[in-house]
């Protein structure tokens, strides 16, 4: 799968002989099928498409071989290890794939574009992080403060605006990542007033059209991360959701406190009894005339942004490539978890 440049902005990116100056990108991925569909898929590939106006753009798998993208173990056969500007920067990002990813990629430019967080490894000096939110980029700053670090968003994608049409669906939820609260109790609660409530059992290729059918949508991810031991890295859904015009009522879980605000853009879900959940929800979708649709957060990554942060990370391996050392990280003390242990019994 392989982009190209095609905009103008190309034009300030090239030297007068048709050379490069950033680093060709390629954008490493288990695989694009039903297999590893899911929200970082998606973006991964948004930030490739979006790339591709500013440099050379592919997107190469590793888990399986497909006939629209480049295999990993092929592209590292032809292209020996190289940190110069003609080899290649490599972004990596499938989170527990991530340490043996660099480990293979040891001797060429990448950068970790860092969606959840909380995975437990950690990251050689000098490797780029591309944080997704504030709330990974903190994360990271506290595991690794001497890595290079940059905040560059998830933007939404254009398909995600309010349509203006009839909504006949009173509440949406999905079932992916949904808490059991809202499966077993609220969801029935809700019927139980009267309320259409439509529960999406499956992977969604056109969620903007439930969302412009919908009034509320409900997001209560925190019990499934807390499950998985990870972040909510970003917490597109009710961006997206947001973005088409519905009430969003959500947890405030990890990245989801980066933009959304509860009584300004969004209402907390579970926020004290179920009453109060059944009641707000209730008031909203029985309005004659809905309440005016919050903005959605600005966020969406600009090529201007993505253009600055591939420039200063191509920089920042430019150094290494002439022998500058990488700075470390303090080494993680022995026995802080037992000292924080200990310390709940004292």
């Amino acid at each position: 799968m392989r982009f190209h440049p095609s905009s103008p902005l190309v034009a300030s990116r090239w030297g007068p002989s048709g050379e490069v100056s950033l680093r060709p990108l390629k954008v490493l991925l288990p695989g694009t099928g039903p297999r590893f569909q899911c929200g970082g898929l998606a973006v991964e590939l948004q930030l490739a498409a979006m790339a591709q106006a500013l440099v050379p753009t592919e997107v190469v798998t590793y888990g399986q071989r497909q006939s629209d993208a480049a295999f990993l173990d092929d592209v590292l056969r032809q292209q020996p290890a190289s940190l110069d500007r003609q080899a290649s920067l490599w972004l990596v990002s499938w989170g527990f794939h991530v340490p043996r990813l660099l480990r293979r990629l040891r001797g060429r430019a990448v950068a970790y574009h860092a969606h959840s967080s909380g995975y437990g490894f950690r990251l050689p000096p000098g490797v780029p992080v591309l944080a997704v939110s504030r709330n990974t980029m903190a994360y990271w700053g506290a595991e690794v403060p001497r890595n290079p670090l940059f905040l560059l968003p998830n933007g939404l994608n254009p398909a995600f605006h309010n349509r203006g049409g009839v909504r006949d669906l009173d509440v949406l939820v999905q079932r992916r990542k949904t808490s059991a609260y809202v499966l077993h109790t609220l969801a029935p609660a809700l019927r139980e007033r009267g309320l259409r409530v439509h529960v999406e059992e499956g992977w969604a290729d056109r969620l903007e059209d439930l969302f412009n059918r919908s009034k509320v949508y409900l997001y209560d991810s925190a019990d499934h991360w807390n499950q998985a031991g990870v972040s909510e890295g970003f917490g597109l859904p009710p961006l997206e959701a947001l973005a088409c015009g519905c009430v969003v009522f959500s947890s405030l879980n990890h990245a989801l406190a980066d933009h959304l605000t509860p009584g300004v853009n969004c209402f907390q879900i579970g926020a004290g009894t179920l009453a109060a959940d059944v009641e707000r929800i209730q008031a909203i979708c029985r309005m004659e005339t809905p309440p005016p649709p919050a903005p959605a957060p600005a966020g969406n990554h600009q090529h201007q942004q993505l253009g600055q942060v591939l420039e200063e990370v191509n920089t920042h391996w430019d150094r290494l490539a002439a022998g500058d050392q990488p700075l470390c990280s303090a080494p993680r003390p022995l026995g802080v978890r037992w000292k924080r242990w200990l310390r709940r019994w004292r």
